[in-house]
């Protein structure tokens, strides 16, 4: 393999997510809640479990309540690595 190959491959094994924005008073940051579900090893039962991320939104765009997507990307900050790609649906 290619070393230009390599690097397309890093770039695209990029994690994308989609979540709800629980906070936006930070200025060019959002906290989007982000849902998994996960089924117990023994027992088989599903189990839902968040947990809250900050993702950079240079334009402030999102807002409580909006649906949007974010991708991984490199540290922006101690507790950012992710970068807000769309809103899918805004809140209501």
């Amino acid at each position: 393999m290619s070393e230009a190959n390599v690097n397309e491959n890093q770039k695209g094994a990029r994690k994308v997510r989609e979540g709800i924005v629980v906070s936006d008073k930070m200025q060019k940051t959002i906290v989007v809640e982000l849902e998994d579900r996960k089924q117990h090893a023994l027992y088989g039962k599903i189990l839902r479990t968040s947990s809250r991320v900050k993702a950079h939104d240079e334009e402030s765009v999102a807002g409580i309540g909006d649906r949007v997507r974010i991708e991984e990307c490199r540290p922006l900050s101690k507790d950012k690595h992710f970068r807000l790609v769309e809103v899918v649906e805004k809140a209501k």
